[in-house]
């Protein structure tokens, strides 16, 4: 089961917190996820599709437990993926056109385009709206991996309405067009965390924070692991410029005519090739500072230097 499906599920399962919220979610899915056919005057049916079985069980559950509609569920099997899909059809009905009406798919003018102000007047019911509309088309990719999360509708109202609803909670989301249809997304860890707290998935929002934390963890490790590996490969790139200059200089003036202090850094050097310069300075007698060594380094490069190609 994808990421996904497994936040739907819990989403599924989220008792209402008041006898209004139920409403607001159905009213959500149906106005993201359903299909409106118009059969003539007051002559409406809707199909509803959905890969995630207890997403379908709620459906047909709220459909006749507050409207009291008749549905009939037909189960399709993708041949491509292996998948069930669930489609939920809501045929003509005397009481439709006034579910339609109550849940802010129909208005006086036709079609509604935002959400209904009296679905989300309250706090839960406002989260229940938003968990509907996950229900609906809802994506969140595997937290193991980049952190994306949005939800698609037809209407640029809807999307708007969705964005300012999560902005009233501090969630920030944005709308970006994709053809002929809305996305609402959400590219922040954090933000995505704070919608599934929102809209009651605590176990999936428990489980994002894990992942992140061990991304977080696994990143540090990775970043420091590639500094010391840098560090000692400049350092070794270092050391082997170091003897370069060490045998031109012993070459050119002999090893007994170099200062005592540069005698004492070269065999430091040619038998401790690996070590670190503040190494080196540990292993002086008596010990040497970084800054020490370093000078002592300096020296042997200018002096080769000067002694040309």
């Amino acid at each position: 089961m994808s990421f996904t499906a497994e936040v739907k599920d819990e989403l599924a399962r989220v008792a209402p917190m008041c006898s209004h919220c139920d409403k607001a979610t159905l009213a959500a899915l149906v106005r993201i996820e359903g299909t409106l056919f118009f059969g003539g005057p007051g002559r409406y049916r809707i199909e509803i599709a959905t890969d995630v079985p207890s997403v379908a069980r709620l459906v047909i559950k709220l459909l006749h437990g507050i409207y009291e509609l008749k549905t009939n569920l037909t189960v399709r099997r993708s041949v491509l993926h292996k998948t069930p899909n669930y489609l939920i059809e809501v045929p003509t009905q005397p009481k439709l056109e006034g579910a339609l009406r109550d849940m802010g798919v129909l208005s006086g003018e036709g079609l509604e385009m935002g959400i209904m102000p009296e679905l989300v007047e309250k706090q839960c019911c406002a989260a229940a709206y938003l968990r509907g509309a996950f229900l609906g088309s809802g994506f969140i990719s595997n937290p193991r991996g980049d952190f994306h999360f949005e939800i698609t509708v037809e209407s640029e109202s809807l999307a708007e309405g969705l964005v300012e609803l999560m902005a009233s909670k501090g969630i920030n989301a944005r709308v970006m067009q994709r053809r002929s249809s809305y996305m609402v997304y959400l590219k922040s860890g954090t933000a995505i965390l704070e919608f599934l707290a929102f809209v009651g998935a605590h176990h999936s929002a428990l489980s994002m924070e894990n992942e992140r934390v061990i991304k977080s963890v696994r990143n540090d490790v990775n970043r420091i692991t590639n500094a010391e590996i840098a560090n000692q490969a400049k350092a070794a790139n270092a050391s082997v410029d170091q003897i370069f200059a060490i045998r031109k200089v012993v070459d050119a003036y002999g090893m007994e005519n170099l200062p005592p202090a540069l005698q004492e850094f070269i065999k430091l050097r040619v038998t401790n090739p690996d070590a670190t310069l503040k190494e080196l300075g540990e292993k002086a007698n008596p010990p040497l500072s970084k800054s020490a060594v370093y000078h002592r380094v300096r020296r042997i490069e200018q002096m080769a230097k000067e002694l040309g190609d």
